[in-house]
């Protein structure tokens, strides 16, 4: 038995020494991306952009479609969709894919499509030679450094608004949190108001029972003070003088003196 004792204390105490393992102890903080690990007005890199400072966004590729009767108007079949950038008459130069070690050809864009460019060339010497035109479905190499300017001004732009879209989501997210909790909302607004409802008629009833309470003590109020005013009445009437007596009793008073003394006066005629 003191064996089987021993070993239960030693097992607890070890159970009480052993620590569970919380999933916030394991997570590498340090990875998590912080505020500045997303793009911004001054630094179109991050996490929420799409723009690479590795990649030189001023060349791009494409092929010959189709051109005019003169060779100087070409339509290029590109492989970026990063052409939607230009505008008419912007600049570009272009090499022939097979054979680079010669000048590039200077063109201008005269349009764009979905998929396609279509650029105005003067001179085909400098990068085809004395060939009077490209063949269909000739690979050019095309280099515009303001396409990769307007390619960095597009990720700045789009960081704004992605930035407008996270403020749109917010609202949009309080309205629906709004709309799909109405129903208890309104449940909540309309047994705030019963309440102040109750509590306004339960004030109504005190009101009015304090009235009849006061009006039950004034009438009583006012039955002692009309039987008070009677009262006084009687008492008053009763402890009223009347002038004639001192008339009367001053003549008797004179006549038995035998003083001189006017007539017998008349009593008083009461109005």
């Amino acid at each position: 038995m003191k064996y089987i004792l021993s070993f239960l204390f030693m097992f607890s105490a070890l159970s009480n020494q052993t620590q569970i393992i919380r999933k916030d102890e394991v997570l590498n903080k340090s990875t998590f991306p912080t505020e500045e690990d997303f793009a911004s007005v001054n630094s179109p890199v991050g996490l929420d952009s799409f723009y690479d400072p590795n990649i030189d966004y001023s060349k791009f590729s494409g092929r010959v479609s189709d051109k005019d009767a003169t060779a100087t108007i070409l339509k290029i079949q590109v492989e970026t969709e990063n052409t939607k950038f230009f505008k008419a008459s912007d600049p570009l130069q272009f090499w022939v894919a097979r054979d680079r070690s010669k000048d590039p050809c200077q063109g201008n864009v005269r349009a764009i499509e979905d998929g396609y460019l279509t650029i105005y060339v003067k001179n085909l010497l400098p990068c085809w030679g004395e060939a009077y035109s490209f063949r269909r479905g000739t690979i050019l190499i095309f280099e515009s450094e303001r396409l990769a300017s307007r390619v960095k001004d597009a990720s700045r732009y789009r960081v704004a608004l992605l930035s407008k879209k996270r403020d749109f989501l917010t609202q949009l997210n309080k309205v629906n949190k709004f709309v799909w909790g109405f129903s208890a909302e309104q449940v909540q607004v309309a047994a705030a108001y019963d309440r102040k409802i109750l509590e306004i008629q339960k004030e109504k009833e005190l009101a009015l029972n304090s009235l009849i309470a006061k009006k039950k003590d004034q009438i009583r109020i006012q039955k002692e003070l009309s039987y008070r005013l009677d009262e006084l009445d009687k008492d008053l009437k009763y402890y009223l003088v009347e002038k004639d007596e001192l008339f009367t009793d001053r003549w008797h008073l004179d006549h038995e003196e035998g003083l001189p003394t006017y007539k017998r006066p008349a009593p008083i005629k009461s109005r």
